[in-house]
């Protein structure tokens, strides 16, 4: 395409390069095809939207159950941690308990282990 010449001063002038097809789209209506086309075009958008907000909603429910697993295990985590120390002092306790009993039977008199043998002679 050739620039058409100014001829006064040999200068070029400016064309416009902006795109006229839009103006002639806005005079002539759309046909039926290309309102089809944008209709789908819309829906298509509309059901990725729809997908799109059904994933985030999915994905918040999931952080939240993870965060509720989260708590558990530290809740179950600490009661653990508890009983094994509630099991140590039980075990101790118990220790000291079955000391004492040794001590007192070997104490009395009535534990004290006889010798049949040395009886009958």
């Amino acid at each position: 395409m050739e620039l058409p010449l100014d001829e006064e001063d040999g200068t070029f002038t400016s064309i416009s390069l902006a795109d006229d097809s839009a103006e002639h789209h806005s005079r002539i209506p759309p046909s039926k095809a290309e309102r089809g086309h944008a209709t789908m075009m819309n829906a298509d958008m509309d059901a990725v939207e729809a997908e799109n907000q059904v994933e985030l909603e999915e994905k918040t429910r999931l952080i939240n159950q993870v965060l509720e697993l989260q708590h558990t295990l530290e809740d179950l985590s600490a009661r653990v941690d508890a009983v094994k120390e509630e099991n140590l002092k039980l075990k101790s306790e118990n220790q000291v308990l079955g000391q004492y009993i040794e001590n007192l039977m070997s104490a009395s008199s009535v534990f004290q282990t006889t010798d049949t043998k040395s009886k009958r002679k």
